[in-house]
């Protein structure tokens, strides 16, 4: 009886703190959703009636002139990062693919550490070296000096998901590529990659997710501007960059902008990270 009694009592201790686990578990989770929705819910107020084709489609106005967008820094934002990921893409997913299938020993393990360190390198040390190398030597801002410190920031999240995807496919695959007598380089190009390309891919969305809204490393390189540029070798208008020069502006209708260009930037890694997920779901359906 009193063994019983014990085991009814440790029982329900074990029910209790479960319990509680659970519901400060869902606490947590609830909290953080809702830090989430309050900032989605409060830019959308402001910024919502800001968005419009206007605003979409025209360059910024001199204050007191209504009216302007937002549309040069929309596609200065696309051309910058563009082509930082040309910069960052190969390197990182050769990288990537060394470490999953050849990296042992020391050289891979400094990889490995070096790629971990600069992931938690502050975004603006790296505008900083970004403006040391490319801005100061040659007097000039540009979006190639942009473009270049985001490939140093996206390198990291794809190094890291490029060798997580390699590393995920079945061995026996490998095993069956050599077993008909390919050599190894051909198996890692024909038949590792391919496979793993649904996860290569969500490593590139959200490696490009992640320099998007970064401002930062804006403020040393591209510069920007108020006009039309399609050349990168000259200072270009940056969607965050303009963001961060109306929000710290006294001027009220700039404010409004600042809002709406915030919301078509959520809006941007939003979707970025959807894609990002769906890519993920169709290669583990599969």
């Amino acid at each position: 009886m009193a063994v019983s009694a014990f085991a009814r009592r440790t029982l329900k201790v074990r029910h209790v703190r479960s319990a509680v686990s659970v519901f400060l578990t869902a606490l947590c989770a609830g909290g953080a959703a809702a830090a989430l929705l309050l900032i989605l819910g409060y830019v959308v107020r402001e910024g919502i009636t800001s968005v419009n084709l206007p605003f979409l489609t025209q360059v910024p106005h001199p204050i007191g002139i209504s009216g302007g967008g937002v549309a040069n820094a929309i596609l200065g934002t696309g051309i910058t990062v563009g082509i930082a990921t040309v910069m960052a893409t190969p390197i990182g997913v050769l990288t990537g693919v060394y470490l999953a299938m050849y990296g042992r020993g020391t050289v891979a393990s400094s990889i490995r550490f070096l790629s971990d360190v600069l992931a938690g390198v502050p975004s603006i040390a790296i505008g900083l070296f970004a403006y040391a190398v490319l801005v100061a030597p040659f007097k000039h801002f540009s979006a190639l000096s942009g473009s270049f410190a985001f490939a140093v920031l996206m390198l990291p999240v794809i190094i890291r998901t490029t060798e997580e995807a390699i590393r995920s496919v079945p061995i026996t695959i490998r095993e069956g590529a050599l077993a008909l007598g390919l050599p190894i380089y051909a198996t890692t190009v024909r038949v590792v990659i391919p496979a793993a390309r649904a996860a290569i891919t969500t490593g590139l969305l959200l490696a490009i997710a992640r320099v998007t809204g970064e401002t930062a490393p804006l403020l040393f390189t591209a510069f920007g501007s108020q006009f039309w540029e399609l050349n990168p070798g000259n200072p270009m208008a940056q969607l965050p960059l303009q963001i961060f020069n109306y929000a710290i502006s006294p001027y009220p209708q700039w404010h409004q902008q600042a809002w709406g260009g915030a919301l078509i930037l959520i809006v941007v890694v939003l979707v970025l990270n959807i894609l990002a997920r769906a890519a993920l779901r169709s290669r583990t359906s599969r």
